[in-house]
C-alpha cells in the first residue's frame, strides 16, 4: 500500500522539503522557501497558512529567486523579516523583562494583552521559548532576587519585600524549597547549616559524598580528594562541614555501591537545589533508565521546551549529584559523548558499564 502511495505521489510530495512544509517545521526556516502558483505568494516553511495543494507548490532557495519568478512575499509569515522563532524569542524576552521589572508577580492575561496575544497563545509560546510557564518564571525570578537580597539586607523581611513578595508569610511557606535552609541561615551565608561529608575511593577515582539534613546534596568524582573537599567548601562557604563518622560511612558505602552498579538504585533522599527549570531537567534525567541515552534535544522536548536545548545542556552541567541524577546519560545529537562535570572519560566509562549490564 505504501509503495503504491509513493508511486502515485507528485514530485513535490516526494521532495523531502514538502514534509517540512506539512509539519510547518520552524527549523527549516531560512533553508528554503515555497511558492503557491494559485495565490502568487511565497512563504517560509513554518507559515501557519492552510496547507496548499502540493501540485501547485514550487520551491526556491532564496526570496530573491522567488520574487524573480514573479511571486510576492506572504503577509502572514513575512518571509523577508526575521524567522517566527526569532520573533517569538524577541516577544518573550520583552515579556521576561516586564516580569523582572514588576514590583509584584504580574497576571498572565495582563502580560498577554501588552504583547498583543491571547492568554492561551502567550502561555504556550512562553513555555516553548523558556521551558517555564509565565507564573513559574516569575516565581524563579523572585527566588533569585531574594537569594541575592538576603546577604545584604538589614532584615529578612526587607529582603522578602524587595524581591517582590507582597506578604512575608507566602515566602516563608516556600523558604525551604527556595533556599534549602532557613532564611536566617541563608542570610548568614549558610552558617548554622550542617553538612556531613566523607571522601572515599571507587573504580572511577576519588569520590566525595555530602549530606545535609534533607539528604544527599553532593556526589563528586575526581582525581584529587583534597580538590573535591575544596570545591565543597566553595559551594557552602559558611556552612559547618563535619567529617563523616562511622554511621555516615555506611551512607558513603551505599553511594559507592550505587556508582559501581547504577541499576541497583539509590534508596537515599536527595537535597536538590536549583532553579525551577534545572529541577525539571534533573527530574527528567532521573527517569532515564540505566543503559539508555537521551540527546539534549530529546530531553528538551521531554521537559516541554523543544527550543531550549542549550539551557537543558547548562542544567546538566549544573548538576552536583553525580550518577544519582544521571546527567551522564544525556548526549549530543548523533550520540556524541561530551560535556561532563567530572570528566568525559568518566562519562564514557559509566555509559559503557551500563550498556554492558543491559546486554548481560
Amino acid at each position: 500500500m505504501n509503495a503504491l502511495k509513493k508511486l502515485s505521489a507528485t514530485p513535490t510530495e516526494r521532495d523531502p522539503r514538502w514534509a517540512a512544509v506539512v509539519a510547518k517545521d520552524p527549523r527549516a526556516d531560512g533553508r528554503f522557501y515555497y511558492a503557491v502558483k494559485t495565490t502568487g505568494v511565497y512563504c517560509r516553511p513554518s507559515c501557519p497558512a492552510r496547507l496548499a495543494n502540493p501540485g501547485n507548490v514550487t520551491f526556491f532557495a532564496t526570496p530573491v529567486a522567488a520574487e524573480a519568478a514573479g511571486y510576492r512575499a506572504c503577509k502572514r509569515c513575512k518571509p523577508l523579516g526575521p524567522s517566527l522563532k526569532v520573533q517569538h524569542s524577541a516577544t518573550i524576552a520583552w515579556a521576561c523583562r516586564m516580569i523582572e521589572g514588576a514590583e509584584e508577580k504580574p497576571v498572565t492575561s495582563a502580560l498577554a494583552k501588552v504583547v498583543g496575544l491571547s492568554p492561551y497563545h502567550f502561555h504556550r509560546m512562553f513555555k516553548s521559548v523558556t521551558g517555564l510557564t509565565p507564573g513559574a518564571y516569575a516565581e524563579a525570578h523572585r527566588a533569585r532576587k531574594v537569594r541575592a537580597q538576603l546577604p545584604r539586607s538589614r532584615t529578612v523581611t526587607a529582603a522578602v519585600f524587595d524581591a517582590g513578595f507582597n506578604a512575608s508569610s507566602r515566602f516563608y511557606e516556600k523558604s525551604a524549597e527556595i533556599l534549602g535552609m532557613t532564611p536566617g541561615d541563608y542570610r548568614r551565608g549558610g552558617s548554622g547549616a550542617e553538612i556531613r561529608f566523607a571522601v572515599g575511593q571507587c573504580s572511577l577515582g576519588a569520590i566525595l559524598v555530602a549530606s545535609s539534613e534533607k539528604g544527599i546534596c553532593a556526589i563528586a568524582l575526581g582525581d584529587d580528594p583534597d580538590q573535591l573537599v575544596r570545591e565543597l567548601e566553595e559551594t557552602f562557604p559558611k556552612a559547618r562541614l563535619i567529617g563523616g563518622d562511622k554511621a555516615f560511612e555506611k551512607v558513603v558505602a551505599k553511594v559507592v555501591a550505587f556508582v559501581e552498579r547504577p541499576a541497583i538504585g539509590l534508596d537515599l533522599p536527595l537535597d536538590v537545589r536549583g532553579t525551577a527549570f534545572q529541577e525539571r531537567v534533573w527530574r527528567a534525567l532521573s527517569k532515564i533508565p540505566a543503559g539508555r541515552r537521551l540527546t539534549y534535544t530529546d530531553l528538551a522536548r521531554k521537559v516541554g521546551a523543544p527550543s531550549a536545548v542549550r539551557a537543558v545542556a547548562s542544567a546538566c552541567a549544573a548538576n552536583t549529584i553525580a550518577v544519582a541524577i544521571p546527567c551522564h546519560r544525556a548526549v549530543r545529537k548523533g550520540g556524541e559523548i561530551s560535556g561532563y562535570r567530572w570528566g568525559v572519560a568518566r562519562k564514557h566509562e559509566l555509559l559503557s558499564r551500563e550498556a554492558a549490564k543491559k546486554k548481560a
